[in-house]
């Protein structure tokens, strides 16, 4: 059975070139949503979903009518294949029910996938390169140098308590086992 979904952005369009378009490829059914393609709520598309069984096809005017990015279409389209559910795009002319259709989903989640990589790596490259010219992410330190001076001062004397070292630094228990721990591991600063 070919159950359709068709999708408008805003009260001013018209689903009326999508439904007529889904009416004559043969939809029993179509589902409908008023709203943003970057919106996660849509109760149509919901509805359609939960209304597929297995053997059906779900038809979409365009490929941007169903998923909000590219990743959430893979994402989609890979859920119906899993429950045996085919896909039709009819302006792309893509059907994963035939061997051509499947093809392009497959180039399309590699296409995806590669995407992703190339940001990780100009993430990881861009990370490097401020290390390098000396900046680090994170929360900048709770300590001035004085208060680490003070604070260095004070632990070293095994005399001193904790809870009163924390008071004349004014700083909490957890700012001064975070500075611990960078002291030791020779990192610098402390959030």
């Amino acid at each position: 059975m070919l159950i359709g979904y068709a999708r408008v952005s805003t009260q001013d369009q018209t689903l009326d070139l999508q439904k007529d378009a889904l009416q004559k490829i043969g939809c029993t059914r179509i589902f409908t949503d008023t709203a943003s393609g970057s919106t996660t709520e849509r109760p149509g598309l919901t509805e359609a979903l939960q209304f597929l069984r297995a053997g059906d096809v779900l038809v979409v005017w365009r490929l941007d009518r169903l998923g909000r990015s590219l990743q959430h279409l893979l994402e989609t389209i890979a859920r119906l294949q899993q429950r045996a559910i085919g896909f039709k795009s009819l302006t792309e002319n893509i059907d994963t029910t035939t061997p051509g259709g499947k093809l392009i989903f497959h180039v399309f989640g590699a296409l995806a996938e590669f995407e992703r990589d190339l940001i990780r790596e100009r993430t990881q490259a861009g990370l490097a390169a401020a290390r390098q010219r000396g900046k680090h992410g994170g929360r900048p330190s709770r300590l001035n140098a004085k208060q680490r001076t003070l604070l260095q001062t004070l632990y070293s004397d095994k005399s001193n308590r904790i809870a009163d070292i924390l008071s004349a630094v004014h700083i909490s228990k957890s700012t001064l086992y975070r500075y611990l721990k960078t002291r030791t591991h020779g990192e610098s600063g402390i959030s």
